[in-house]
């Protein structure tokens, strides 16, 4: 089957499972997952979307999100956005419920999210993650391009082409500030352009210029925080000259009022201060892998699937970007890929203890190779957290990994990677370090085997007590098939009353 066909095929498979077009109130896609909005919750059919090949997994939060997987996700969402638009286009209105039904049905609705969505902190980490995931491709491909630069130039081949591939992998780095000043203003509710048109103000050249607090301003100071606060600025300028200023002048007035006063106090202001604290992240990020070693990577693997289980892992986005930003490579995620290792090798654990389990083992064995690549979610739902303490037994294999990386960092052996997204052995064409890029992999991939081997003993010896084992290790009955009828032995009527 051809690729678009089957991505096509996906998507159909998965319409009528989630009831179908008139269902969809609205389509988008991050790294791994479709990411749905539904009228109608009840009339989604979890069990059978499970089952559909391409499904890993599924997960709700204010959004229905079905696991695809990297790359795949990307093309099955444009086909799943055609097949929704043309069945709404064949599909005619129904006819409008009942005032009273519809009143229920929302009171229901709205009760359920903001119990457990609509928190202040959760929405405003939503926000951040919308302004920063769009960026990941771009990290990942420049990413990729500045590890085969570097080793291009450690071995001294292709010499003429080695500054054009530096230039391909730096060139978003050097403007990344206005992608995410873009990407603010659209989040906040202003025009993208202007928000992007501050943030430019940060990496211009001329800004060296300028004096601000004692010292010279330099390009690029304050980075992708001065440019989310830059941003934010002129959304709030900008909605109060829509407010204020009259209609016949609003074309001229409202542009050059919010990039003039937001400007102004990005470069008297925002620079300097988000220049002080993307310097104290990173070094605070030097100082704690520095001092606290394996007992800060500990921590950080331990912790990081509770984390992601809870949506509080959106908030060390604008970190890692920060850290690329200063140093070329961020030391958080290598140590934070580790609670993956955990997860897998706590699933192979599983995979050997319930051997009656046809279902659970259909599952790990389905999702294995998503997990070495770092794609965690479908055996995160599907096998650790509905067993419960083999969740706990993969987050101790995480820990267990995550200090053996944070061990060398102590030592002196900085672990890195160019970009955020990748896990697991996808991020093996990312890694970088200050001790070439052949000591930096055998140390990322001896923390994964750490992580593997803890999460599979910790599983296999600790992960199920007697109660659990007899509940799960069972064997699926088999259907019931009747007898077939022979010539010579007519098929009984049915009893009768």
């Amino acid at each position: 089957m051809a690729t678009e066909d089957k991505n096509r095929a996906t998507a159909a498979a998965i319409l009528p499972l989630v009831g179908g077009a008139a269902n969809v109130s609205s389509i988008a896609h991050c790294m791994t997952r479709l990411r749905l909005g539904l009228r109608d919750r009840s009339l989604v059919q979890d069990e059978a979307l499970k089952a559909v090949p391409a499904v890993m997994g599924v997960v709700e939060d204010d959004t229905y999100q079905i696991v695809l997987g990297p790359g795949t996700v990307a093309r099955v969402t444009p086909e799943f956005e055609k097949l929704v638009e043309e069945g709404r286009a064949q599909t005619p209105p129904a006819a409008p419920p009942a005032a009273e039904e519809l009143a229920a049905q929302g009171a229901a609705m709205k009760a359920a999210r903001k119990a457990r969505n609509a928190t202040p902190f959760k929405l405003f980490l939503r926000r951040i993650a919308n302004i920063f995931v769009p960026l990941i491709p771009a990290l990942i491909g420049c990413g990729i391009i500045a590890g085969l630069n570097g080793l291009l130039v450690n071995l001294e081949w292709l010499p003429s082409v080695t500054p054009a591939l530096a230039a391909m992998a730096s060139g978003f780095m050097a403007l990344i500030a206005v992608f995410v000043g873009y990407n603010t203003a659209k989040e906040f509710g202003g025009t993208p352009i202007l928000g992007g048109a501050v943030a430019a103000i940060i990496v211009f050249p001329g800004v060296a210029n300028i004096e601000a607090f004692g010292q010279k301003l330099s390009p690029g100071q304050g980075g992708v925080l001065g440019a989310l606060g830059a941003a934010v600025l002129a959304v709030y300028v900008e909605k109060w000259c829509r407010r204020w200023v009259p209609e016949a002048l609003d074309v001229l007035v409202t542009p050059t009022l919010t990039v003039l006063v937001s400007g102004l106090v990005t470069i008297f202001g925002l620079m300097y201060v988000a220049g002080e604290i993307s310097t104290a992240i990173g070094d605070f990020a030097d100082w704690l892998l520095s001092n606290g070693g394996a007992g800060a990577g500990l921590i950080l693997g331990g912790f990081f699937l509770p984390l992601v289980m809870l949506g509080l892992h959106q908030a060390l986005i604008p970190i890692h970007t920060t850290l690329i930003e200063q140093q070329g490579y961020t030391v958080l995620l290598p140590i934070l890929a580790m609670a993956g290792a955990g997860q897998v090798g706590a699933a192979v654990a599983v995979y050997f203890r319930l051997p009656r389990n046809e279902s659970i083992r259909r599952t790990i064995k389905s999702a294995l190779p998503a997990g070495f690549l770092g794609v965690g979610e479908p055996l995160i739902y599907g096998v650790s957290l509905p067993l419960g303490r083999p969740f706990i037994t993969a987050c101790v294999g995480g820990a267990f990994g995550g200090a053996f990386v944070g061990f060398f960092n102590q030592l002196g052996d900085a672990v890195g990677s160019t970009a955020i997204g990748p896990s697991g052995w996808a991020l093996f064409p990312l890694l970088d370090g200050n001790h070439g890029l052949a000591a930096t992999a055998a140390i990322y991939g001896g923390g994964l085997l750490v992580g593997y081997l803890t999460g599979f003993l910790a599983t296999y010896f600790f992960g199920f007590g007697k109660d659990l084992l007899a509940e799960f290790n069972v064997a699926e009955e088999p259907a019931p098939t009747p007898r077939p009828t022979t010539p010579t032995e007519p098929a009984k009527a049915p009893a009768t009353a």
